[in-house]
């Protein structure tokens, strides 16, 4: 079965508004999507990429435009400048990854957890916006939170998951790893991912 590994952040747009067709072409493809929540902070610092306000304002008025145009042409509503951004991603993150530890849907959770931020004006951190968007998932948050692991377990997966994404040349988020090794950068590469699945199919 083919297998994509998705290293993204909460915190990412551009993996919120690539999540959706992620989860629609790989389950259309069959593949498996393992998902895999990094820290970008270290990534940008080993590959040369920079953080959003250390970025020039030519670089940041630009991304605002793209958000616009890519929200446009997906009709996927995006709040431009939400006011929790950029919010506390560790507690949310954790129970991504437990999710993912037992098999559960935790792509649709980080989906709905990158609504709250980019759409619902809500926070990444606040319990009641988490059960929230578990529930919109069709997740049990308590029980996620019951058979998961410590946060400091938790907390070590994260960290390898951002090991072993700059081992593989990630250095952006979102990016689509084939088993190959072969990257996609972005979810303006969705396309190419795509037909990438369709030639494995």
């Amino acid at each position: 079965m083919t297998t994509v590994d998705y290293y993204f952040s909460l915190n990412s747009p551009w993996s919120y508004l690539g999540a959706q067709r992620l989860s629609a072409m790989t389950q259309a493809a069959k593949a498996t999507v393992n998902v895999k929540p990094a820290r970008f902070g270290p990534i940008f610092a080993q590959t040369g990429g920079l953080p959003l306000p250390k970025r020039s304002l030519q670089r940041q008025a630009y991304r605002m435009m793209e958000l616009k145009r890519w929200s446009d042409q997906l009709g996927i509503p995006i709040v431009l400048e939400p006011k929790h951004f950029p919010s506390d991603e560790a507690a949310a993150t954790r129970l991504v990854i437990a999710a993912a530890l037992q098999g559960r849907n935790a792509l649709a959770f980080a989906t709905e957890l990158g609504r709250n931020l980019w759409e619902l004006e809500k926070t990444l951190s606040d319990p009641a916006d988490m059960t929230a968007a578990a529930n919109r998932a069709g997740l049990d948050l308590e029980a996620v939170k019951a058979a998961a692991p410590p946060d400091a377990e938790l907390d070590g997966i994260w960290d390898k998951n951002t090991e072993a994404g700059l081992a593989r040349g990630v250095f952006g988020a979102p990016s689509y790893v084939l088993a190959s090794g072969e990257i996609f950068w972005g979810q303006d590469r969705l396309d190419f991912l795509q037909r990438a699945l369709n030639r494995s199919v």
